[in-house]
């Protein structure tokens, strides 16, 4: 498959978060000025090859936090079987389960229990996915967090300066193979490094600006917005691009479209 390396220059910023002082925003401008875009029911062969169709769902989603699943609960509620294949199974046997102590949401017949099959005729799958497009909401809303925000990974660190002055650093980046820990190398394919994968219109700090938002605040993202185009029109306007490292999927820089 035409999976491009793990290990690759990329070119990040920090900024102080425009709504915390106390907070630093650290991004990867590679990742989020590239074209990935999800491609599931458009070629994506799943990370497990006996399971095509069910893309990155088979495993189902552990729940980062009691507010997590209950929010994710609430919009359950409002499922019905237009939307679910799977409403039956999940009403009498439940559709959360545990893992190793953790909750998640359960899985069925080799995926998620919100996963429906192809031949469903209220939507090929995450019933909470279709959710969101009937109620006319971001699925940020609907689906647990973990599964809205693949493949953008957020992470916390802490800095101290010599001068004793302390931030919380918010790290923006990529969710690659290495993020799913030891046994992301054994996935049979993943999309975030996958040249089948970089064909988006738009860059990805635009296509997922909602998942941004959620993860970082309006303020941030739009100063984050700001460089990301900056760095873009860079990237249009300069011959040697060796220094901004474009990510290695995406397509030539000459045929890339122009974001708006």
């Amino acid at each position: 498959m035409p999976e491009v390396s793990l290990d690759f220059p990329r070119q990040w910023i920090e900024f102080v978060d425009p709504a915390d002082e106390d907070q630093l925003i650290r991004a990867d401008l590679t990742w989020l000025t590239s074209r990935w875009t999800c491609i599931f029911g458009r070629g994506c062969k799943g990370i497990y090859a006996d399971a095509p169709d069910a893309g990155c769902c088979t495993l189902g989603a552990h729940f980062s936090e009691k507010k997590d699943e209950k929010r994710v609960a609430r919009w359950v509620e409002k499922l019905d079987g237009d939307l679910w294949q799977n409403i039956n199974i999940g009403k009498k046997k439940g559709w959360i389960e545990k893992e190793d102590g953790a909750r998640k949401t359960a899985v069925h017949n080799g995926a998620c229990i919100f996963h429906n099959q192809k031949d469903f005729e209220g939507g090929y799958g995450c019933a909470l996915h279709h959710l969101a497009a009937r109620e006319g909401v971001s699925f940020v809303e609907t689906k647990p967090e973990v599964c809205w925000q693949l493949p953008l990974r957020r992470t916390y660190e802490n800095k101290k300066y010599e001068d004793d002055v302390e931030r919380v650093v918010v790290v923006l980046g990529e969710y690659d193979r290495r993020a799913w820990g030891a046994g992301g190398h054994d996935l049979d394919w993943y999309c975030s490094s996958n040249t089948e994968a970089h064909i988006g219109t738009e860059a990805v700090y635009l296509s997922s600006r909602d998942e941004i938002v959620a993860l970082i605040g309006l303020p941030a993202y739009e100063e984050l917005s700001r460089l990301c185009a900056a760095r873009e029109k860079l990237l249009l306007t300069i011959t040697d691009t060796t220094g901004l490292t474009p990510h290695p999927a995406d397509p030539a820089i000459s045929s890339q479209p122009t974001s708006t």
